[in-house]
C-alpha cells in the first residue's frame, strides 16, 4: 500500500510519509511550487511531483490515488476532503473517502453535514460517501468494500 499526498516533510504529513517509507511503501508527493520552500518539500519520497497551483496539486492528487482518506487537520485538510466529496457525487471519480475519525475528531463535521441532509441541502446517497472510522483497519476494510452511489444528476431549469 503507498501513499499519495501534499510533498511535506513538516507535521502529520511528514509524520505520515516517514512511517510509509519505513515500512517499506511508495510515497508519492504533490506539492505546488508556492510551496516547496515553504513546507519544506520531503527529500526522500519515492516520487515527487511539483506542480503549478494548488488547482493542479489537488486534481493530480486524484489522479493518482485509488481512494482518500483525511487524518485530522485544518483547512488545507477540509479544502481537499470537500473537493473529493464534491468530486465523487458528481461522479467525476468514483473512489472511496474515508475519514480516520481519532478521538471524535470529524464528529462536529459529521453532525453539521448530517445537519445538511436533514435541511434537504445533501442527498443521504452522498452523505454516505464518508466512510468513518476511529480504526486504521477497519477504515481501510470499508474503503476495499465500497460501492459508490450514482453521480448526482443536474437537470436544466424547466423552460
Amino acid at each position: 500500500m503507498g501513499l499519495v499526498y501534499g510533498g511535506g516533510s513538516v507535521g502529520l504529513m511528514g509524520v505520515m510519509a516517514d512511517a510509509v517509507l519505513a515500512a517499506g511503501g511508495e510515497v508519492v508527493g504533490v506539492i505546488p511550487e508556492a510551496l516547496v520552500g515553504q513546507e519544506i518539500a520531503h527529500g526522500r519520497l519515492t516520487q515527487l511531483h511539483v506542480v503549478k497551483s494548488m488547482h493542479e496539486r489537488k486534481a493530480l492528487m486524484v489522479e493518482l490515488a485509488d481512494a482518500f482518506v483525511a487524518l485530522p487537520g485544518g483547512f488545507g485538510t477540509l479544502d481537499e476532503l470537500f473537493e473529493a466529496i464534491t468530486w465523487g457525487q458528481l461522479g467525476i471519480h468514483r473512489k472511496p473517502i474515508g475519514l480516520l475519525d481519532v478521538e471524535g475528531y470529524f464528529g462536529p463535521l459529521l453532525a453539521f453535514v448530517d445537519r445538511a441532509v436533514e435541511a434537504g441541502f445533501i442527498r443521504e446517497q452522498y452523505r454516505r460517501l464518508f466512510l468513518v472510522s476511529a480504526s486504521v483497519d477497519d477504515l481501510l476494510e470499508a474503503l476495499a468494500r465500497h460501492e459508490p452511489p450514482p453521480p448526482i444528476v443536474l437537470r436544466p431549469p424547466p423552460e
